[in-house]
Order: C-alpha cells, then sequence, then structure tokens
C-alpha cells in the first residue's frame, strides 16, 4: 500500500511556508489502518516489549490496538494537566514552540521495556521527553514506532539510539507559500 496517497498534505499549516502531514485521513480509511497496525506487527515481531506507551492524541489510535492485539498494557503519555495522582512529566521544545507531557508514575513499572507510538516524528522532542521519563523511572525504551518521520529535521540526533521505526518518510516539510 502507498501511504502517501492517503495522508493528507495540508499546506501552510500550522504557518505559512509549513507542509503538514495530516494522518487522520489514514484512520478515515480502513484498508490503510489495518495496513498500518499490520506493519507494527512486522517491525516488533521480534522486539521485546512489555507495555505500549502512546502519545496523546494521534498516538493514542496507533498504540491502543497493537497493545490489545499484542495483549500487552497500553499507557497514555497526556498532556499537561489531563491525568490525576501522582504523575512524571516532561517538557521540551515543539517546532512551533514548549509543550510538556505526563505519565502517572505507577504505570511505568521498573525494568520493564516499552515502545513509544506516536503519528509523526518531526525534531524527536515529544519522543525524547518520553523516552526520558521512561528512563527516570528506571524502565527501558524497547523502540519508537511512527507512521510518519521527517529526518531532514534531524531527529535521529535525540532519539537515533532508541531506533525509531517509521513507515513513510518525507524529505521536505516547506511548501511555496505564495
Amino acid at each position: 500500500m502507498d501511504l502517501d496517497k492517503v495522508i493528507r498534505k495540508v499546506p501552510n499549516f500550522p504557518k505559512p511556508g509549513i507542509l503538514f502531514y495530516d494522518i487522520t485521513s489514514l484512520f478515515a480509511d480502513p484498508e490503510a489502518l489495518s495496513y498500518t497496525l499490520k506493519k507494527m506487527e512486522e517491525l516488533y515481531r521480534d522486539t521485546e516489549i512489555d507495555g505500549v506507551i502512546a502519545i496523546e492524541s494521534r498516538g493514542f489510535l496507533l498504540g491502543a490496538p497493537f497493545a490489545l492485539q499484542k495483549k500487552l498494557p497500553l499507557v497514555l503519555a497526556r498532556k499537561q494537566g489531563k491525568l490525576p495522582g501522582d504523575i512524571i512529566g516532561k517538557s521540551y521544545s515543539l517546532e512551533y514552540g514548549e509543550e510538556t507531557l505526563e505519565i502517572h508514575k505507577s504505570d511505568l513499572t521498573p525494568g520493564k521495556k516499552w515502545l513509544i507510538v506516536d503519528d509523526l516524528i518531526a525534531t524527536g522532542g515529544t519522543l525524547e521527553a518520553v523516552a526520558s521519563m521512561i528512563e527516570t523511572q528506571g524502565a527501558e525504551v524497547a523502540g519508537i514506532f511512527s507512521v510518519i518521520g521527517l529526518p531532514f529535521l534531524k531527529y535521529g540526533e535525540k532519539i537515533g539510539k532508541y531506533e525509531p521505526r517509521t513507515l513513510i518518510n518525507y524529505e521536505n516539510e516547506c511548501v511555496d507559500s505564495k
């Protein structure tokens, strides 16, 4: 399947000159979503994984069915202020600002290996923040999965040691904003 034909490209969003890769169109296409989940299974068939950490919000839609299929716990990495109780949080820079993610401390069992799932890897800041929280709690990163990668933003410099895997890579995010 050619995922490029399924992924919606939105020019000049969220600001002029940026080409936004929107995977909500992938969720609207059952065949494309099924293909994506099958490819995730193939990529991680031989990887020891004790649980899945899905990043808000589109990561939830990929992480949940994968965790259910593999009979693994699913932990949510949520935006600041969305989780009650004892949490661990980490702030990070985005291409367009700053954000904080939080996870319940009790969900990150020390010694367990977690697969981090998100929709798109840009600079790697989001994934680096989640990996940091995992390691702070004495657990390990089993890998990082995303549908889309933007390697020209050099995410490998931040998260390369976790061997991020993507299904499709784009080499240029800019568009003519005129």
